[in-house]
């Protein structure tokens, strides 16, 4: 990511630099969106071709092979967008690159990619990644039903996983898991800076059968499989520190296809939060987010504790 940080700025004329940078303790670093709002930083549509070439060589850098797909064809959603609505504000070259600090291998920097239905996050100390939520994308249509696109569901599997597992479900099961017969207009924590802890309700774990504890892992790891395998498996392992057994599934709304549904995974240090209710139950929202570790603030606050250079600076 560093080098590929490092390309694409030096591709950057002044003006542009200074629109694509910030510094690393902006407050617009915790701003995120998921709707079509003016951004902070440089979108595609100011960059020429070999830019944006270079720009996503970087967002590449930052994803896997599996979640820069995802981001690409949530960029080419809105194509289908413009057509669809016939409104100028759907536009696949409005998304953004937002730098936080200079890009380096011995100082704290950080980095954003973001657009409609895409915000992507990055915090790097001493050349550690120690940050990479929170983690968005969305699907509007869920399912393209017309056009060149016809048949693309880029989020298939975070919506197959969830209903798969909510439907092996047995009685028993279902009156703990199923929370409500009516799904909430959107993923309950929104775009807030810190996620808020949700109710502890839902079915554990512990208490599914392996087949759907493997289901349930499966759409975990869904969601960790957007990052690269290192940061992946980081995730992961935080995970099973804490403990899978108290990780619990809730699930709000209708379970057949095309009926508006929700879904939570919660765990003792992560949140994945799902909702497919608008647009008839084709307009997809998702999201992951570390409830200490958001930007990194977790780790971040331990470096500032432990670095010379901070004790010094606070008389320590």
């Amino acid at each position: 990511m560093l080098d590929a940080a490092h390309a694409f700025l030096a591709t950057l004329n002044p003006a542009q630099k200074s629109k694509a940078m910030l510094p690393f303790n902006s407050e617009e670093r915790f701003h995120w969106f998921y709707t079509p709002v003016s951004r902070k930083g440089i979108p595609l549509k100011e960059l020429d071709a070999s830019q944006q070439q270079t720009a996503l060589a970087l967002l590449r850098a930052g994803l896997s092979e599996k979640g820069y797909t995802k981001a690409e064809t949530i960029r080419k959603l809105e194509e289908v967008l413009r057509e669809l609505e016939n409104s100028s504000i759907r536009d696949p070259d409005l998304y953004f690159f937002t730098f936080f600090g200079q890009p380096s291998a011995s100082a704290a920097w950080g980095w954003r990619y973001e657009g409609h239905h895409c915000s992507q996050n990055w915090t790097i100390v001493d050349g550690r990644l120690i940050g990479s939520s929170p983690q968005f994308f969305g699907a509007n249509p869920t399912e393209v039903r017309e056009g060149p696109m016809k048949g693309t569901r880029v989020l298939s599997a975070e919506e197959d996983l969830g209903r798969s597992l909510v439907k092996s479900l047995s009685a028993a099961q279902r009156a703990e898991a199923i929370l409500s017969a009516s799904a909430p207009a959107d993923i309950v924590t929104s775009n807030q800076r810190k996620a808020a802890i949700q109710d502890d309700k839902g079915i554990a774990y512990s208490k599914l059968t392996q087949d759907q504890q493997g289901t349930l892992l499966a759409l975990i790891e869904e969601y960790l499989g957007a990052r690269p395998q290192a940061e992946a498996r980081r995730r992961l392992d935080k995970i099973r520190k804490a403990g899978f057994d108290e990780i619990k599934f809730a699930w709000m709304g209708g379970l057949e296809k095309g009926e508006g549904h929700y879904y939570r995974v919660q765990g003792s240090t992560f949140l994945i939060e799902y909702d497919n209710t608008q647009n008839e139950a084709n307009h997809i929202h998702c999201v992951w987010r570390d409830f200490h570790g958001d930007w990194g603030e977790d780790l971040l606050g331990e470096h500032y504790r432990n670095s010379p250079h901070h004790q010094q600076a606070s008389g320590r």
